[in-house]
């Protein structure tokens, strides 16, 4: 029986229940039953509420976005790395003149402006079948506590400098599995003003390694490191590092133990940036180190051009919540350049240089380069598990940790 009979011979049946006896209202429940497949609680409450129920059926309305735009959406949040709807959604149009001007996208006027005018929400929905857990990689700082009191600290909160150039500093552990023995690391640098981010490979967790990779960052930046902010590793905190910033004349400060909300916006990019791409592997010797040198040097320029961020902005308590305001999705190029921190001269090479690239291809060489580390990781246990590995790992071979992710 359909939804709409049920609902007619309740109105019939309803009237007759309700000025019935006891005796003839135990029949015509029981017929009513039989006839809908109700549970019986639930007939005797339509039986005597019939007003209360409608009769007319809700249906989901007809899809406004066809398969085109879903299509066009798609290759947009794939061409973006897979970002949220807030921060790909006010990219969207600056994303698909890109993807229309290299040839990958083709979309009606009308498509272009039903996905453009798309809301978050609704993009969100579309996408949701598609996305993916994340995994979460192990934790190797340990404190150092010589030079503590001559390093200040600086909290979240304390971040309000708009100038380019004060950077938050972290490594991030490419160790598998576990944290014995060498293996390589990531330096990540994230401005606070712009959010641009640099990602520098070092061979292992030293304050040499730290200090070489901070001065090839000083050549990549397009704007002078006036400050960094780290943790309380070892591998920052030391007398070299120190001396190192006081002849570059670089403000260094520190956060707090166990508060990793003081480094909130580097550690943000260590999990959209370092593990989304790279992964959680583990990476050993100088052969992986060339990878990853190869690797950063093209995400650098997908990261800083396609990948749009959002600052907070306000954060107001009301009662139990908190009610957090945000500004419009930008790349950290684009703040760069709205910033004013640049000459005209480099603003327009940088500018120049982001209309020619295609960030499909881009990408698209990202999971080139990521498939082909990951083929040789295969290659380097398959060799080491046929030699029983009764030999220790060759230097420059990369070993995978994590055998479930290979």
């Amino acid at each position: 029986m359909s939804y709409r009979a049920k609902r007619e011979l309740l109105l019939q049946i309803a009237p007759r229940y309700r000025e019935a006896s006891s005796a003839l209202k135990e029949v015509i429940l029981d017929e009513f039953v039989a006839a809908t497949g109700y549970a019986r609680k639930y007939a005797i409450r339509l039986l005597n509420h019939p007003a209360e129920q409608k009769l007319t059926i809700t249906r989901p309305r007809p899809p406004r976005y066809g398969p085109e735009v879903q299509h066009a959406l798609h290759l947009a949040w794939t061409t973006a790395n897979h970002i949220c709807a807030k921060r790909l959604v006010p990219f969207l149009p600056t994303l698909v003149a890109s993807l229309e001007h290299h040839g990958h996208l083709h979309l009606s006027e009308e498509c272009r402006a039903q996905l453009l005018a798309m809301s978050p929400a609704t993009a969100d929905r579309i996408l949701q079948p598609s996305r993916k857990q994340e995994r979460h990689g192990l934790s190797t700082t340990k404190s150092g506590t010589l030079l503590k009191k001559q390093i200040p600290i600086r909290t979240f909160q304390e971040w309000n400098d708009i100038q380019p150039g004060f950077l938050e500093a972290d490594l991030v552990a490419h160790c598998g599995t576990h944290t014995d023995g060498s293996f390589l690391c990531t330096l990540t640098l994230t401005d606070i003003a712009t959010g641009w981010t640099e990602c520098l490979p070092l061979l292992n967790k030293s304050q040499e390694a730290v200090i070489t990779a901070l001065k090839r960052a000083q050549h990549l930046l397009p704007f002078p490191i006036l400050g960094i902010d780290t943790d309380n590793g070892t591998e920052f905190i030391n007398a070299d590092l120190l001396t190192f910033c006081e002849q570059e004349q670089i403000t260094i400060t520190l956060g707090r133990p166990r508060h990793s909300n003081d480094q909130c916006y580097v550690e943000q990019k260590n999990g959209q940036i370092v593990r989304q791409v790279v992964g959680y592997d583990r990476f050993t010797g100088e052969f992986a180190y060339r990878q990853l040198t190869e690797l950063y040097r093209a995400l650098r320029v997908y990261v800083n051009c396609f990948q749009p961020s959002m600052k907070l902005q306000t954060k107001q308590r009301e009662g139990s919540k908190v009610r957090r305001t945000y500004d419009q999705a930008q790349t950290p190029m684009q703040r760069l350049v709205a910033s004013g921190a640049l000459p005209a001269n480099k603003q327009h090479e940088l500018l120049r240089i982001t209309e020619a690239l295609d960030p499909l291809r881009l990408l698209q060489q990202l999971e080139h380069a990521t498939s082909g580390a990951l083929a040789s990781c295969r290659y380097a246990r398959s060799f080491f598990e046929s030699r029983a590995l009764s030999h220790p790992p060759v230097f420059g071979e990369r070993v995978c940790g994590g055998k479930a992710s290979c």
